[in-house]
C-alpha cells in the first residue's frame, strides 16, 4: 500500500549533528534505507527552528536545513522533490517523493517576502506556531491563549493565493478556530483525539469537526504522550483508538498520519521507526477494511494537496 507520511524532524536532527547519515544511520528514525523498506510513497520533511537559535538567525537556518534537504535527502537515489499532485502521480514505483513543510513560522519573523522565499524554495505546506507565540499566533503551550495577529492573518491569506497547506498542529485553541474561519487549505499534520488524551497538543471533538468540515485533514501522529497519559507504554492500539475515535465524528474521509518520527524520545511499541510501517498496515487491515486503511495511508492527504 501506498504511504503519506506527513511530517518528521529529519531534517532537525541533521542540523543538530550533520555527521549523521540520512541513508542509514541507527540514530533517525526516518532513514533512506528505511523509507525504502516501509514502501513510502511520500514523506513530508518539516523545517523546525530549535528554540535556542537567535532571532536575527532563524531564517538563515530554515535555509540551511533546505539545503540539507537538497543535499542530503534528495540526492539518495530514486528520491524526488514532490510540490503537487502531478509531481506525485509522475512518481515512477521505486521512487519516494519527499515534500517539504515548515513547522513553525518564527523563521520568517514578521516578513512576507521571508516567505515567499520559502514557498518559492519548495515549502508546501507552513504550520503557524511550534508551542509558544511568534509574530503569527500563539502556540498551544502559550497560557496567553491568543488568536492570529493582524500578520497572521496575511500569512494565512498568503497561502491561501500560493495554493499551500496551512497547518495548525500546535496552535492555540483560539488560534485554530481564527484560521478555520480564513484558511482555505487547512490541514493538521500531527495531532490526535484530546477527548482520549488531554494534551494541549490535541485537537477537541469540535475542532476535529471543524476540519472535517473545512475538507482538511487529521495527520494522527505517533508521539506517545499525545497517544495517552495513563501509561508508560504505548502501543498500536493506541493509535487505532485515535483513528477510530476520528471515524465516529465522520472522519473516515480526513485521516491521514504524521508520525512525528525524528522530533520524539519515545516511540511506541514495535512502531518505533519508518520501517515497521508495514507491522502498521497489518494491524490496520485487522480492525478496518483495505479501503479505508488505503485512504488513511495515502489517498485523504493525497486528494487534499491543493495543487
Amino acid at each position: 500500500m501506498r504511504i503519506f507520511d506527513a511530517h518528521c524532524d529529519v531534517l532537525y536532527q541533521l542540523f543538530c549533528d550533520q555527521d549523521v547519515s540520512f541513508e542509514r544511520s541507527s540514530s533517525l528514525h526516518v532513514t533512506y534505507d528505511g523509507l525504502k523498506q516501509a514502501g513510502v510513497t511520500v514523506q513530508g520533511f518539516a523545517i523546525y527552528i530549535p528554540k535556542h537559535v537567535r532571532p536575527e538567525s532563524r531564517f538563515f537556518v530554515a535555509l540551511e536545513m533546505i539545503d540539507y534537504f537538497y543535499e542530503k535527502i534528495v540526492s539518495q537515489p530514486n528520491m524526488k522533490v514532490v510540490r503537487s499532485k502531478k509531481e506525485i502521480d509522475q512518481l515512477q514505483p521505486n521512487e519516494i517523493g519527499a515534500m517539504l513543510t515548515l513547522e513553525g513560522c518564527e523563521a520568517i519573523g514578521e516578513s512576507l517576502t521571508q516567505l515567499r522565499t520559502l514557498l518559492r524554495l519548495g515549502v508546501r505546506s507552513v504550520g503557524l506556531t511550534w508551542n509558544d507565540a511568534n509574530m503569527v499566533a500563539d502556540g498551544a503551550l502559550e497560557q496567553r491563549g491568543g488568536g492570529l495577529t493582524r500578520f497572521g492573518k496575511e500569512v494565512v491569506q498568503l497561502l491561501n493565493e500560493q495554493q499551500c497547506w496551512t497547518d495548525v498542529s500546535h496552535l492555540s485553541e483560539r488560534a485554530f478556530w481564527d484560521v478555520m474561519e480564513l484558511a482555505h487549505y487547512p490541514i493538521a499534520s500531527h495531532s490526535n483525539a484530546y477527548t482520549l488524551c488531554p494534551h494541549p497538543r490535541n485537537l477537541r471533538d469540535d475542532q476535529i469537526q471543524a476540519l472535517i468540515k473545512k475538507n482538511g485533514v487529521i495527520g494522527v501522529t505517533f508521539v506517545p504522550q499525545f497517544l495517552r497519559h495513563d501509561a508508560h507504554t504505548t502501543t498500536v492500539t493506541d493509535v487505532l483508538r485515535h483513528v477510530d475515535h476520528i471515524c465516529s465524528l465522520g472522519g473516515e474521509n480526513h485521516i491521514g498520519f504524521g508520525s512525528d518520527f525524528d522530533g520524539m524520545f519515545e516511540t511506541v511499541d514495535q512502531l518505533e521507526n519508518v520501517s515497521h510501517y508495514p507491522h502498521f498496515i497489518d494491524e490496520l487491515l485487522k480492525h478496518f477494511k483495505e479501503e479505508q486503511v488505503k485512504k488513511f495511508l495515502f489517498c485523504n492527504f493525497y486528494e487534499r494537496i491543493p495543487q
